[in-house]
């Protein structure tokens, strides 16, 4: 791919970070904020939503177009969903634990909290909220971040409630499960301020450093999301939905600014060949005796063939835009938004079962010359009809260059077409949530992640490396807490990270483990009942059964701790055993022994007992 001058295409983008908080309960009901397994669900129901009118009488366009796709909504209920979650019941007040790690979060941006926040209502028609829109609350603005490339400030800060959580794809909607809807959901907006991809990375690493500084965010897959806005001087403002991975945000803007390159390239091209999109026209009878297996399929089905003539296309509807990713990969994008499984075009055609005759036989019923261009569409009628006119209007697009648009970013770090961009007709307030006065002088700064890892390595006399892991890692604050108990800093850090990783990647399932499974192992430690070579057998036992008790665990795997006449004892056979070799070699002949002297007590007793009690033991017979 072409490596271009950012600075001289007028590269301007800013970020939109999600991140779920990990509070006790949802942002407006006490529902817990676990996901749990679809299988757990106790019962399903069913929604049709529409959009409606904002005070002035307007409907979103984005939301316009979402439901001209009819389709049924279907949501998974557990045994603590509640009136609120079903919307049959008005939401409760703005939780407060939410409030609170907002406003953290907002000082460590150096933003500017508001007087009075009122909660908003967001139209949105996905099925992701069972009400139809997401309510969403302005707390912060005017903030700043630093990156190696210049500062980029940060626009607003908004508390929303997450949405549902999408579990399959079906024939006519869409089936969501409900333990994710109303978790408290952060969202952070920098302003335009980003030139280069290098600096949309940073910026969201910066970012991501600060929410985990608060220690109360939830971690894993899905849990942040980053969007990127981007344009260039000639191009539009394209935002990009759903970027799970920090990796993928650079290869995003780079991948997008090419696209919008390409664009404004065959727009000209376009131009210079007076192009033109010629009228839709129905072609079934060109394909009645089709050996095109989807092209068949949908006449046997009652359906039949539609096509535009793209005039001046020809080669262009090929041309690639991004990785494995062309105009025709638009066109067909649009079409699949009205239910079709995509379309054919002159320039990949005769493929896919399409000979040359039919080619040939289509070119002449729509009057398309050799420098132009075709697009079919085969489906039921509703949807070939709908489908291609999607398709028209995205290739008239490809005249004016560059659309505005809502895109959704795939793996590979390209983007496909979801919607048109939301206006400002989908807010509107939420007059059931009573406004809030947010009060940040009794809210404490946070201790900075990079903070935690100079300290840990002055206080604790952690490595570099183990500070960096435990201070960016899950159970951050549950080795505090078993520093602030009295644990041995290196034990507690080495076993929540060195410890678990071991663990699971010989498949222990330790993400059954709870806080206290580790804080009970350490005091066993400690008391001395259990050797810290045990541990990762003792957590063993607790993952793969999380009912019992340290304790218990103990016993039955039989870890316990040797006391020190037991461990004298055995090593006293040790050196017995292997006197010829201690009354040579002396002292030198330590190593050898301390090997044989830990199997002989089989983990039952810590290296440094085992250590310091050979060497007495060696010493009186050197």
């Amino acid at each position: 791919m072409t490596d271009h001058d950012y600075e001289e295409l007028g590269l301007v983008a800013g970020l939109e970070i999600h991140q779920q908080l990990d509070t006790d309960t949802k942002l407006f009901c006490g529902c817990p904020t676990e996901l749990r397994e679809p299988e757990d669900a106790e019962r399903e129901f069913t929604r049709y939503l529409h959009p409606t009118k904002s005070e002035l009488g307007e409907i979103d366009e984005a939301a316009l177009e979402e439901s001209q796709v009819d389709r049924e909504f279907e949501y998974l209920a557990y045994d603590s969903t509640c009136l609120v979650e079903e919307d049959d019941e008005p939401p409760h007040r703005l939780d407060e634990q939410a409030q609170e790690v907002v406003l953290e979060i907002a000082q460590l941006l150096d933003m500017d909290v508001i007087d009075q926040a009122h909660v908003m209502r967001k139209l949105v028609v996905d099925g992701s909220n069972t009400s139809g829109f997401q309510r969403s609350t302005l707390l912060a603005h005017d903030g700043e971040i630093s990156t190696s490339e210049g500062p980029v400030g940060v626009e607003d800060l908004m508390l929303e409630e997450e949405s549902a959580q999408r579990v399959e794809e079906r024939e006519d909607g869409v089936l969501y499960s409900l333990d994710r809807l109303g978790i408290p959901l952060v969202e952070i907006g920098t302003k335009p301020d980003i030139r280069s991809p290098e600096q949309a990375r940073e910026a969201a690493e910066r970012i991501g450093m600060l929410l985990r500084s608060t220690g109360h965010v939830k971690r894993g897959l899905g849990t942040i999301r980053q969007d990127v806005n981007i344009s260039i001087e000639e191009g539009a403002r394209v935002e990009m939905k759903g970027v799970q991975s920090l990796d993928d945000i650079d290869d995003l803007v780079r991948n997008e600014v090419h696209r919008q390159v390409r664009l404004l390239e065959i727009k000209d091209e376009l131009h210079e060949r007076g192009a033109e999109v010629g009228a839709v026209q129905d072609v079934t009878d060109v394909f009645a005796d089709t050996d095109s297996s989807v092209i068949r399929g949908a006449l046997d089905s009652g359906g039949k063939v539609t096509a535009v003539a793209l005039h001046g296309f020809d080669g262009i509807v090929g041309a690639e835009l991004q990785p494995d990713r062309r105009l025709g990969t638009e066109l067909s994008d649009h079409a699949k938004r009205h239910g079709a499984g995509g379309i054919f075009h002159t320039d990949e055609l005769p493929a896919y079962g399409v000979t040359e005759d039919e080619v040939a036989d289509l070119r002449e019923t729509v009057g398309a010359g050799e420098d132009d261009a075709v697009a079919i569409v085969a489906a039921s009628e509703e949807v070939a009809d709908g489908a291609i006119k999607a398709a028209v209007e995205r290739a008239e697009t490809a005249l004016e260059g560059v659309p505005e648009e809502t895109r959704g970013a795939n793996e590979d770090g390209t983007s496909r077409y979801l919607r048109p961009l939301p206006g400002a007709a989908r807010m509107y307030p939420e007059t059931d949530v009573p406004p809030v006065e947010p009060d940040p002088s009794e809210v404490e700064t946070p201790e900075l992640l990079t903070e935690k890892v100079e300290r840990y390595q002055d206080e604790y006399g952690l490595d570099a490396g183990l500070a960096e892991q435990v201070a960016y890692g899950r159970r951050m604050t549950l080795f505090e807490r078993a520093v602030e108990m009295g644990v041995d800093a290196t034990l507690a850090a080495q076993t929540v990270e060195s410890t678990v990783t071991e663990l699971r990647r010989d498949d222990v399932p330790v993400e059954n483990l709870e806080a206290d499974h580790f804080l009970r192992t350490f005091e066993l430690v400690e008391d001395g009942e259990v050797a810290k070579g045990n541990v990762g057998d003792l957590l063993t036992a607790l993952a793969e059964d999380p009912g019992l008790s340290a304790e218990e665990a103990v016993e039955q795997e039989d870890l316990g701790s040797a006391g020190e006449d037991e461990v004298r004892e055995a090593i006293v056979e040790v050196v017995e055993r292997n006197s010829e070799q201690v009354e040579e070699e002396g002292m030198q002949a330590f190593s050898g022994l301390m090997g044989e002297a830990m199997g002989a007590l089989g983990g039952k007793a810590d290296g440094d007992q085992v250590s310091e009690l050979l060497r007495e033991e060696i010493q009186k017979r050197a």
